[in-house]
């Protein structure tokens, strides 16, 4: 019991913020505001399915948790993407795939490794630095392929201008990989 008591006692303030996201998360679904919110994300038109990763991206950076910014925004990506004529079951997997790329520079996973690796606090943000590229980086890798697949799906540009924006999203991975290898 004791156990019990203490874990209780170390998770009380996690589980507030948990319940009290979801929490916010019920009330805009259920006020309509998500609703709102996108149908003026409609307005994006054929650029939403790369800002739906940008959403997802910026969801779980608030949040820290990819489960919190999924009921966060979910309802937002489909809301949108009917309202598009887009698929939304891709919409809202891409709020949760572009999410986890979001998770590296959350403010709560950077203190989480700083002090589980035993970091000094001066080095947080020098670990958000390191990583917000990387970040941002697989978040646009992740609107591009979104984007290509809304292309396949319905037709709308030809394979030339998939190509090119794979090549694209190829250009960037590779950046990165060759960035890295030089530190």
């Amino acid at each position: 019991v004791g156990v019990y008591t203490a874990t209780f006692k170390q998770l009380s303030k996690p589980m507030l913020t948990i319940a009290s996201m979801l929490g916010l998360a019920y009330l805009m679904n259920y006020s309509g505001m998500t609703s709102t919110l996108g149908l003026a994300l409609a307005t994006s038109g054929r650029a939403f399915p790369f800002f739906s990763a940008t959403l997802g991206w910026i969801g779980v950076f608030l949040t820290g948790s990819d489960t919190s910014a999924n009921a966060l925004f979910g309802n937002l990506q489909v809301v949108t993407a009917n309202a598009l004529g887009l698929n939304p079951v891709l919409t809202a997997s891409v709020n949760s795939a572009a999410g986890v790329m979001g998770k590296m520079i959350s403010i709560q996973s950077i203190a989480v490794a700083v002090s589980a690796t035993g970091m000094t606090l001066a080095d947080e943000s020098r670990l958000f630095r390191f990583t917000f590229k990387h970040s941002v980086g697989l978040m646009v890798v992740m609107g591009i392929l979104s984007d290509c697949q809304e292309m396949q799906t319905f037709g709308i540009d030809t394979k030339e201008q998939i190509h090119k924006q794979l090549n694209v999203a190829k250009f960037i991975l590779s950046e990165m990989l060759q960035a890295r290898m030089e530190q």
